[in-house]
């Protein structure tokens, strides 16, 4: 009998044991998956980072353009406005008021001004990439406007990309679709000015920039692409599109964008051929733009070289 309850107590302080053992190691497995959580979402910015972008104001780029339009070379004038905003993730547009709860987000407003004859064109882009540079933009939208109408398309980075498409020709009217996630062309841009050797390289998807969709007329979707980074440049090559966008950039920080090339083939029928757009880097400022709107702040676009 004593025996008997020897063996029991062995036993019973062998399971013990072996609960506590399987305790132990959830409560490590555990500690060690917050651990890789906090790890994956730390993101630490630079001093020269935050000194330069979240110093109140925007940086201002002016550009020469030559616009290939219709088959021919179009001279005008394009902007790149970068700048930090909150942004609100789950509403997807600029927060009003600071929150724990909002996405630091740095955005580019690209504008193009040209004309063709006797009308103009006006494009705009808008970008809203996340500063921790570990997903795809949050948001894009794009607008075109000239005397035969105007253009509106937008994505919205949920758990698909969802695309909202307005449109004056019948064949391309309201749509509403949405697309598997791939590399975006507008992102590139912004990814580039947080750290280009982030940006993506070698063979993949990629969706082209939504005023080249608009102005070529072509399926919003993902084309293979072949892409390559350089000491101070990145190339695109769309192979499907016969199109190659280059852009060139400072390879100190800030990176700032010194110019781009994109060639494609433009125009229709007998005028179309094979032509280069082209943008040439003029004047950069550091500026709180929103507050520049009197007739005295004209001066800026003086020095920004737009008049």
């Amino acid at each position: 009998m004593l025996r008997y309850k020897s063996i029991v107590l062995i036993l019973l302080i062998c399971v013990i044991c072996s609960c506590k053992q399987r305790e132990t190691h959830n409560d490590t497995a555990l500690t060690n998956t917050e651990s890789n959580i906090k790890s994956e979402n730390t993101f630490i910015l630079s001093e020269a980072f935050k000194s330069y972008w979240y110093s109140g104001t925007a940086e201002i780029t002016s550009f020469k353009l030559e616009q290939a339009r219709y088959g021919e070379l179009r001279q005008g004038s394009s902007v790149l406005v970068f700048v930090t905003e909150d942004f609100l993730p789950e509403k997807q547009v600029k927060a009003d008021h600071f929150n724990n709860a909002n996405t630091s987000v740095l955005k580019l407003n690209m504008t193009k001004n040209f004309t063709t004859g006797i009308y103009p064109y006006s494009i705009m882009q808008s970008t809203f990439y996340p500063i921790k540079n570990k997903q795809h933009a949050l948001k894009i939208s794009c607008s075109i406007q000239e005397w035969c109408g105007q253009a509106y398309s937008q994505l919205n980075n949920k758990k698909l990309f969802e695309i909202n498409s307005h449109s004056y020709f019948e064949s391309e009217g309201d749509q509403y679709f949405k697309l598997d996630k791939a590399v975006l062309e507008n992102e590139i841009w912004t990814q580039l000015r947080i750290n280009p050797s982030s940006l993506p390289t070698g063979t993949l998807k990629m969706i082209p920039s939504f005023e080249y969709i608009r102005l070529k007329h072509i399926e919003l979707k993902a084309y293979q692409a072949l892409a390559e980074l350089n000491e101070n440049s990145y190339s695109i090559n769309y192979p499907d599109l016969n199109r190659t966008l280059t852009i060139n950039f400072n390879p100190v920080f800030p990176y700032e964008i010194t110019g781009w090339e994109d060639t494609y083939q433009d125009g229709y029928g007998l005028n179309a051929k094979t032509l280069t757009t082209k943008a040439t880097q003029l004047k950069t400022i550091k500026s709180a733009y929103w507050s520049k709107n009197k007739n005295a702040d004209e001066v800026l676009r003086e020095t920004l070289m737009l008049n």
